[in-house]
């Protein structure tokens, strides 16, 4: 559908992710494309990130390479959440053109 509309790219999931696994991967895509401007590469480098521990959630925090912010609590029904587990990362995919 993103593709019929006329984007570029469209970043998609091939199961139910949770909203704030999602959130996670997301934080650190954008962080990605500021060191790498290949959609691609940003993608999973962000996969990378979760799978090593390197984004993850603390004390109520989104940790990513970049720093930290706040999650609701409302989002967070634990203080912290393993995102090295496949499910929060493994199905996400790059449609279109990886060039920003």
């Amino acid at each position: 559908l993103a593709a019929a509309t006329g984007v570029e790219s469209a970043i998609g999931s091939l199961w139910y992710f949770s909203d704030l696994g999602t959130r996670a991967l997301m934080a650190e895509f954008y962080e990605q494309l500021q060191t790498d401007p290949r959609r691609t590469a940003a993608l999973r480098a962000s996969q990378l990130a979760l799978l090593n521990g390197d984004t993850h959630i603390e004390n109520y925090q989104l940790i990513t390479q970049a720093g930290s912010t706040r999650i609701p609590e409302d989002l967070l029904a634990q203080e912290s959440i393993d995102f090295t587990h496949p499910f929060f990362w493994s199905g996400f995919t790059l449609v279109g053109n990886p060039w920003w």
